[in-house]
């Protein structure tokens, strides 16, 4: 998922899917382990929107921060 969709969604929502997705990843380095994964691509996508999520998460922490 793009940030700038990440950006239009709550922080509730964006912890959720965080979640969601942490155990997705999870799941696929268990089938990688075992071999029967079909896209190993799959697993840097994952990685990758995990990141973007934790960032935009981060950045909204910092913003209250400032504010405050």
């Amino acid at each position: 998922m793009k940030a700038a969709k990440l950006r239009e969604i709550t922080k509730e929502e964006i912890a959720d899917r965080s979640a969601e997705t942490q155990r997705e990843l999870l799941n696929l380095r268990i089938r990688k382990g075992s071999g029967t994964i079909e896209k190993p691509s799959q697993l840097r996508t994952l990685r990758r929107d995990i990141a973007r999520m934790k960032t935009l998460q981060r950045e909204a922490a910092l913003k209250e921060a400032r504010s405050t």
